[in-house]
């Protein structure tokens, strides 16, 4: 149950944030933000060592930000299958999504934003849908943009449904931050990192945007990341946690 909430506010000096929450099983091996990919060389991000691509890659000279969550729908055949892991190297370099051979993807949201533009690839592993996102404030989940595909009795979905209806109208509602390229964290992100860090929420907890479930069996899945990043005219702000929901957790690295 990834996240993905973005802000767009073309009369800002910094019009475009994207947030990226990471879900994952906390057992998958990953390291952090860096410039892992020698072949392309600009780009920023945190590596999964499993597959060997991220989850939300920046080119700090272009400006430019993308991020990758699983989406629904028929997924690849396996003995084809590529890592969804590639899909945000690949628009944070290039500026667009291009002809990756979708078919080989499972089901995926992929945001690329840039200061004066955001667009929203979703592919089902039937179909490909683009659309631009414009002003306002816009939630991704795995179910779809706002959650508009969720099903009816679907204990995921349930949770999702739960998220947004508690973290939507509280972010909406906050002071939007227009973070600069220097100072701490707070002063940067403002009324939205107490929301960002949990809103003291129990991680268990259904509304949880920063969960963690056992699952039984060694099996703990959850939120292993938050990413924040600002487009504006001065670049790209770029600041991590890998230890969600700890306020002093906060690393800069852009």
């Amino acid at each position: 149950m990834c996240t993905a909430i973005i802000s767009v506010d073309p009369s800002s000096p910094v019009p475009v944030l994207v947030v990226g929450v990471r879900d994952e099983f906390v057992a998958r091996e990953w390291t952090g933000p860096g410039r892992h990919w020698p072949d392309r060389p600009r780009l920023v991000g945190g590596r999964d060592l499993r597959a060997g691509g991220t989850w939300l890659a920046v080119d700090p000279e272009a400006p430019r930000v993308a991020v990758v969550l699983n989406g629904r729908g028929r997924m690849a055949p396996e003995s084809a299958r590529a890592s969804r892991g590639e899909l945000p190297l690949r628009v944070a370099a290039d500026g667009k999504l291009g002809d990756p051979g979708l078919t080989a993807y499972d089901p995926f949201h992929l945001v690329g934003a840039e200061p004066d533009r955001v667009r929203l690839w979703s592919w089902d592993g039937e179909s490909l849908t683009e659309r631009g996102l414009g002003p306002g404030l816009h939630m991704i989940v795995n179910s779809g943009l706002e959650g508009e595909g969720q099903l009816e009795g679907e204990t995921e979905d349930a949770y999702m449904a739960a998220r947004l209806a508690h973290f939507r109208p509280r972010l909406a509602a906050a002071a939007r931050p227009e973070p600069g390229p220097d100072g701490p964290v707070e002063r940067a992100w403002g009324a939205w990192l107490p929301l960002l860090n949990g809103d003291g929420l129990p991680r268990a907890d259904h509304r949880a945007l920063l969960p963690l479930l056992d699952l039984g069996e060694g099996r703990v899945w959850g939120t292993t990341s938050v990413s924040l990043t600002a487009l504006g005219a001065s670049g790209v702000r770029y600041d991590f946690s890998a230890a969600p929901g700890d306020g002093e957790a906060w690393t800069r690295v852009l």
